[in-house]
C-alpha cells in the first residue's frame, strides 16, 4: 500500500494526536491540584496548602493572558492560563470555606478590615478599600475577598495593558513577568513549610518544576 493510501488514516491521526496534546497542554497543569482538593474537602483541614501558591499562579496566568493581547501566541496556552486561572479560585474558596468552618469561634478578617485582638467579630463592620490593612493581606475570611483583590489586579493591569500595548517593550516585559512570576511557584510553600517545619497535609503538586507541567511548557519556548 503506497503513502497516498494511507493518508485517509494518517489524517485522522494526526488531528487527534493534535486535538490529545492540545487537551493535555490545557488541563495538564491543573491535574496535580485534583488530589489536594479532594484531600482538603475530605479531612476539612487546609492548613498543608498555601494559598499563596493560589496568589502567584493567579497573577502569573492572569499577566499572560494580557501579552496574548500584545503577542498572539498558541490558543491551547491561551486556555491553559483561564484553565489554571478557574481552579485557584475553586481551591481560594474551598480552603476560605474550610478555614472559615473551623474558626468559628475567633476573630474574622476582611478585605478592608482591622484585627481586634480584644474581642471577636462576628459580623465584620462595613469598611472603605483605603481601610484596607496590609498586614492581612492574602489572609481574609471570606471568597469575596479574595474575589475581590483579583478583580482589582485584573482590571488595573488590563488597564493599563491598554494604554500600553503598542509598546513592544512594554508586551515584552509582561510576558517576562509572567515568567517569572510562575518560576517562583514553589516559594510560598516552601516558606510554609519552613516555618511549621512541616509538610504534613501538603502533597507534591505543583509546587516545583519536576511537578509542575506549566513550567515545563513556559520554559520550553511559549513566548515565541
Amino acid at each position: 500500500m503506497d503513502a497516498q493510501g494511507l493518508d485517509w488514516l494518517l489524517v485522522p491521526l494526526h488531528q487527534l494526536v493534535s486535538w490529545g496534546a492540545a487537551g493535555a497542554m490545557v488541563f495538564g497543569g491543573v491535574v496535580p491540584y485534583i488530589p489536594q482538593y479532594r484531600d482538603i474537602r475530605r479531612t476539612q483541614n487546609a492548613e498543608g496548602f498555601s494559598t499563596y501558591v493560589c496568589l502567584v499562579l493567579l497573577v502569573a496566568n492572569i499577566l499572560r493572558i494580557l501579552f496574548w493581547f500584545g503577542r498572539r501566541f498558541e490558543s491551547p496556552l491561551l486556555w491553559q492560563s483561564i484553565v489554571m486561572t478557574a481552579t485557584m479560585l475553586l481551591m481560594l474558596k474551598l480552603c476560605t470555606d474550610v478555614r472559615a468552618a473551623n474558626e468559628l469561634s475567633i476573630r474574622r478578617r476582611c478585605f478592608a478590615a482591622a484585627d481586634n485582638k480584644d474581642e471577636e467579630i462576628k459580623v465584620p463592620p462595613r469598611r472603605l478599600y483605603l481601610d484596607l490593612d496590609p498586614h492581612y493581606f492574602w489572609h481574609w475570611s471570606t471568597f469575596a475577598d479574595y474575589l475581590q483583590c483579583v478583580l482589582a489586579f485584573t482590571g488595573v493591569a488590563g488597564y493599563i495593558t491598554y494604554l500600553s500595548i503598542d509598546s513592544a517593550l512594554f508586551v515584552e516585559t509582561l510576558g517576562f513577568l509572567a515568567v517569572l512570576t510562575e518560576a517562583m511557584l514553589g516559594v510560598p510553600q516552601l516558606y510554609r513549610n519552613h516555618r511549621h517545619q512541616s509538610t504534613e497535609g501538603m502533597r507534591c503538586v505543583g509546587t516545583c518544576r519536576h511537578c509542575h507541567p506549566c513550567w515545563h511548557q513556559v520554559h520550553s519556548g511559549w513566548l515565541k
